[in-house]
C-alpha cells in the first residue's frame, strides 16, 4: 500500500472570453436568491454572455431552462444559496467538468464561500479569467448486489451508511483493498473526502483534512467499542464495506445528505476516488485556514 500523498494544488485559470454560457442554480425558497439570479442574468445578457436556468428548476424570464444537450457546453455554473444548493448543483453536473462559483445565501456557507454583495464583481472576474478553479476529489460509490453492480454514485462531501430508524447497530466488515481493517458495530459510518471533512465527519468527531490532501476519512458514528476511532486512509485504494451475515441487516445508503437506497445483507459497498475531480472557483489568494477561522472559529479560545 502506498503512503498517503498530497496532491498538487493545481490552480487553473477559468476560461475567459465573450459569449460564454452561464447556468444558474438558486434556492427557490429564498426570494433574495431568485432576485439575485434575475439581476445576474440581465447583467450577463448586457455583456454578451448567455444565461440559462440549470435543469430541474423554475425557469426565469431572463434565463430560459437549459436543455441537457446544451448543458455540456456550459462554461460556468453560478450557485446562489447555501451548501445544500451547491451540492444540488454538483448532482446536476453529473460528472461534467464545469467549474462552480458559489455565493452564500444560507447559513454556514463552507462551499458557497463568496458574499452575494460581490455577485457581479466576482462573476465578471471569473469570466475575465481572473479567478482560479481548484480541483476537489470526489468519491465514487458502488453498491454490488448478487455479484453485479446495483448502483453507482458520485459524492463531493461524503458517503454514509447509517442505521436510521432501524433499532439494531450496523455490523460491518471493513477492508482497505484486500487488507481487512476490522469488523465494527456502530450506528453508522462516514467516509468523507477532504472537502467533506468539515461537514458530518467533523460533527461526528472526525479529522479536518486540507482540501488538497490525497486521502479519505473513515469515521464511525457511535461505535460499540471505545477503541474504534476515526482513520485517515489513502485515496488510491478502495474502501470496502460488507454487512456481516447472521441476521437480517439493513442500512441507509446516503450520498451528500441524500438517501439513495437501502443496503442489505450480502451487498458490498465499494468506495474509491472518482476518475474526475470537481472544479470549485476561488479567488487567487484563497486560504483554506482563513476559511476555517472565519466559519468555524478554528483555534478561538472560549
Amino acid at each position: 500500500m502506498k503512503a498517503t500523498k498530497k496532491k498538487t494544488s493545481k490552480k487553473v485559470l477559468v476560461k475567459k472570453g465573450r459569449g460564454q454560457t452561464v447556468a444558474l442554480v438558486y434556492r427557490l425558497q429564498t426570494p433574495e436568491a431568485v432576485k439575485s439570479a434575475r439581476e445576474l442574468a440581465a447583467w450577463l445578457a448586457s455583456r454578451g454572455h448567455k444565461a440559462f436556468t440549470a435543469p430541474e428548476q423554475k425557469e426565469l424570464p431572463e434565463a430560459p431552462l437549459i436543455k441537457s444537450k446544451d448543458f455540456d457546453k456550459t462554461d460556468l455554473v453560478v450557485v446562489l444559496g447555501g451548501d445544500g444548493t451547491y451540492l444540488r448543483a454538483v448532482r446536476l453536473l453529473n460528472d461534467r467538468p464545469i467549474p462552480i462559483l458559489g455565493f452564500n445565501m444560507g447559513s454556514l456557507g463552507f462551499l458557497t464561500v463568496h458574499p452575494v454583495n460581490r455577485l457581479i464583481e466576482l462573476t465578471e472576474k471569473t469570466l475575465a479569467g481572473k479567478m482560479v478553479s481548484q480541483p476537489r476529489t470526489m468519491i465514487q460509490a458502488i453498491v454490488r448486489r448478487n455479484g453485479r453492480k446495483h448502483a453507482d454514485f458520485r459524492a463531493l462531501n461524503d458517503v454514509v451508511l447509517e442505521r436510521g430508524s432501524y433499532s439494531h447497530l450496523i455490523n460491518a466488515a471493513i477492508y482497505l483493498g484486500n487488507q481487512r481493517i476490522s469488523e465494527v458495530k456502530a450506528d453508522g459510518f462516514i467516509v468523507s473526502s477532504p472537502t467533506g471533512s468539515t461537514a458530518y465527519n467533523l460533527a461526528a468527531g472526525g479529522p479536518i483534512l486540507d482540501p488538497c490532501t490525497r486521502a479519505f476519512s473513515l469515521t464511525p458514528v457511535a461505535p460499540h467499542a471505545l477503541t474504534t476511532r476515526p482513520l485517515v486512509l489513502p485515496d488510491d485504494v478502495e474502501i470496502i464495506f460488507r454487512l456481516v451475515p447472521g441476521r437480517d441487516q439493513k442500512a441507509h445508503f446516503i450520498i451528500d445528505g441524500q438517501k439513495q437506497l437501502e443496503v442489505m445483507n450480502g451487498d458490498e459497498v465499494i468506495l474509491r476516488k472518482s476518475a474526475s475531480d470537481h472544479l470549485v472557483v476561488r479567488e487567487p489568494d484563497f486560504n483554506f485556514f482563513t476559511l476555517l477561522r472565519d466559519k468555524l472559529k478554528f483555534g478561538d479560545r472560549a
